[in-house]
């Protein structure tokens, strides 16, 4: 088995990030409406940004959770597809990447 702590440390500290940054957006959600109804449209409209930008951190942080239980499982850097190992310099590239390049060109 091959040592990945390295890959779980980067990997826990953009969790940390991407919560934060999640948490931050869900506290800009939670503000009242603007009493001014053309304030109210500008709110509505970032606040469908954001929700879009929520979306990708909620995302990225699933893909990343899903990426320390492989390590955990010990079958981090194995291709979900082909079984082959996925090359460390596209685990620095990508390190929630599921497949190995090969696979992963394919689709």
């Amino acid at each position: 088995m091959t040592d990945y702590f390295e890959f779980a440390t980067r990997l826990k500290a953009r969790m940390g990030d991407l919560l934060k940054r999640a948490e931050v957006i869900e506290d800009d959600l939670r503000h009242p409406l603007e009493a001014d109804s053309s304030e109210q449209a500008v709110d509505l409209a970032d606040d469908e940004t954001l929700i879009g930008v929520d979306d990708v951190l909620r995302a990225e942080i699933t893909q990343i959770k899903q990426a320390l239980e492989r390590i955990e499982r010990g079958t981090y850097g194995s291709c979900s597809k082909c079984g082959a190992d996925i090359g460390r310099e596209r685990l620095h590239a990508r390190p929630i990447a599921t497949r190995c390049i090969k696979c992963a060109s394919v689709g």
